[in-house]
């Protein structure tokens, strides 16, 4: 599933990286959901050209599009990445052996190694690390990338979060939400390249607005006034070379 913004330039690219045939090898079926989310660019039309099945959320929004793509799937597994083609979708059959071999119910990437220093401004590098301290510190798990956007999860997870970002945050709330709620969560590295097409994210507004909602969710009470979040759970680590992704 692939959010997308005005990203029809990239879409081709990153529809050619995704490697049906290894996957349909390894016994996948695999179907591409682009979440169209308010457009103006073509992104829904190009997509559907490219063969991809294509959601329409009118609410703009990172977590909105993802709210919608994840009501409207219907497969066991759901694997994210974004459409600006920052992510290696070609390490999907690697991503989805490592959730099987490693028995976890959502994996989750680091883009944060020194090998990638090049693909992220530099703002976006220290943002993406301070709310990582700031994640790992708020909720106890040992996740090096909370903001990371490729995730690798079975369905049912989804079914059993309390995840209510409709922006930015909602990618690492979807991550601490599941290790709150008791899910094996699994940190993979991968390889992130660089964007193609103009930077949407603000190091700064966004920013400030994840930490905000960092604290929301750990400290959230649910109408009975117990709190909701429970940190502390274990996070797996895959410690592979980085070449093997």
């Amino acid at each position: 599933m692939i959010p997308a913004l005005n990203e029809a330039g990239n879409l081709a690219a990153v529809m050619e990286t995704i490697p049906f045939a290894e996957l349909s090898q390894a016994g996948w079926d695999t179907e591409v959901v682009i979440v169209d989310n308010a457009s103006t660019d073509g992104t829904g039309q190009v997509a559907r050209s490219l063969g991809a099945r294509v959601v329409e959320q009118p609410r703009r929004g990172y977590g909105n599009a993802y709210q919608a793509g994840f009501d409207a799937v219907s497969g066991d597994v759901i694997a994210t990445g974004d459409a600006d083609r920052t992510y290696p979708f070609d390490a999907l059959p690697h991503l989805l052996s490592a959730l099987d071999e490693q028995d976890a119910d959502f994996l989750t990437t680091n883009r944060l190694l020194r090998e990638n220093h090049g693909a992220m401004k530099r703002s976006h590098t220290v943002a993406n690390h301070a709310l990582s301290a700031v994640s790992r510190m708020l909720f106890r798990n040992e996740l090096r990338d909370s903001q990371s956007g490729m995730w690798v999860f079975r369905r049912e997870v989804w079914k059993g979060l309390d995840v209510r970002s409709p922006g930015m945050a909602f990618s690492q709330e979807i991550k601490n939400a599941a290790g709150c709620a008791g899910y094996r969560v699994l940190e993979v590295p991968i390889e992130y390249r660089p964007r193609g097409g103009d930077v949407k994210l603000n190091a700064f507004s966004d920013g400030f607005g994840n930490l905000r909602q960092l604290f929301e969710h750990r400290f959230r009470r649910a109408d009975g006034g117990n709190d909701v979040a429970d940190p502390g759970t274990g996070v797996l680590t895959q410690q592979e070379q980085f070449e093997a992704v």
